[in-house]
């Protein structure tokens, strides 16, 4: 018996090194890949990309893009699971990495991934963030086709853009739609009650199941993942801009989530139940929770129970609008706080540089 325990020892430890090796393997491939995106961000202009026929752009697009079926899990003993839901996936990796909308994954109990030939795989999340709505899920399979990613920052309003996902799960592959950028920079409040930001506006059609595949440019480059459309209104639809995702898929992959500074904080956004559970005398921002002694938000006067409501006079709904104002880009002075504590309104001063949380 001793002899079994050792030998399983010794596999359970090979096993252990060949999966980091495995890891690290994915990590470095997908570093390359957001090492060269980041290279096409802070390098010299592009030269004028060269315009492909929409039957080109989907031709060079549509083996990356994948069905994601999912099962719910129930939310406690007493439920029932969740129905067997559908969108879009966008292989982003050759190594079986898939980029979708993190909306489709919460909550899930299993994956399974329809690839383009047809055959269905399992596949897990290993990465989500749902203030992104952005998600990575892991497949095994063979002679995967990476997609090419672009740069949504040199979109133009009104050029031409094709959105290609899997709507209502339609059998005989990807559906394909064309329209226009009709805005960009845009923010939406999404059905969990956080902000999205760094949208694309397009009139491109985007039903459900849409979410998660690309918007693409005539190009034949990834600009955009589908994420929601207007419910009310007419073409309409958003996409999230491939700039906001790509610094956040190494961190999504590494650790399973974005990393976001350590401020010695957990900000919760304000809800109606929330409001009447710590008899608040205000009805939006964020909650201040789980503040840690010594730390830079006790340290500027932040208590447990206080409420910001605002970041250097941006009004804030929800945590996505505080990580929106307080990681600002390109802002380097120390972030300006409203907050309502028991004592009333004050101001409180946090440096933007705090260090990231620890591993």
């Amino acid at each position: 018996m001793a002899q079994s325990e050792g030998t399983l020892g010794k596999y359970s430890s090979r096993n252990r090194f060949f999966g980091a090796l495995t890891l690290a393997a994915a990590s470095i491939g997908l570093a390359v890949m957001t090492a060269d995106w980041a290279l096409s961000q802070n390098g010299p202009a592009p030269a004028k990309k060269k315009e492909m026929t929409v039957p080109e752009v989907v031709a060079a697009v549509r083996p990356s893009v994948v069905t994601v079926m999912t099962r719910g899990a129930a939310a406690n003993p007493f439920q029932q699971p969740s129905p067997p839901g559908s969108g879009s996936g966008l292989i982003v990796d050759e190594g079986g990495y898939i980029l979708t909308n993190n909306h489709l994954v919460e909550g899930i109990k299993s994956v399974v991934v329809g690839l383009p030939t047809g055959r269905l795989t399992p596949g897990r999340v290993v990465g989500r963030d749902f203030l992104l709505d952005l998600a990575l899920i892991k497949i095994s399979a063979q002679d995967l086709v990476a997609a090419r990613l672009g740069r949504s920052a040199s979109l133009q309003i009104g050029e031409t853009v094709v959105a290609i996902g899997n709507p209502f799960a339609l059998k005989g592959g990807s559906t394909v739609t064309v329209g226009v950028v009709s805005a960009l920079d845009r923010s939406i409040l999404a059905p969990n009650g956080e902000t999205l930001y760094d949208l694309i506006q397009t009139d491109a059609a985007i039903n459900p199941g849409n979410s998660g595949g690309p918007l693409v440019d005539l190009s034949g480059q990834v600009v955009g993942i589908s994420a929601a459309v207007a419910p009310s209104a007419q073409a309409i639809s958003y996409a999230i801009s491939i700039d906001a995702a790509m610094p956040h898929i190494q961190a999504m992959l590494v650790r399973g989530a974005v990393l976001r500074p350590d401020l010695g904080f957990i900000p919760i956004t304000l809800t109606p139940n929330i409001v009447a559970s710590f008899h608040l005398d205000v009805d939006r921002g964020v909650l201040a929770v789980q503040v840690e002694p010594s730390r830079p938000a006790a340290q500027a006067g932040l208590q447990v129970g206080d409420v910001i409501t605002a970041i250097d006079n941006v009004q804030l709904y929800n945590v996505g609008d505080f990580w929106h104002a307080f990681l600002r880009q390109g802002e380097q002075a120390p972030a300006q706080l409203t907050v309502y504590g028991k004592n009333g309104q004050f101001t409180a001063t946090l440096p933007r540089s705090a260090p990231p949380p620890s591993k």
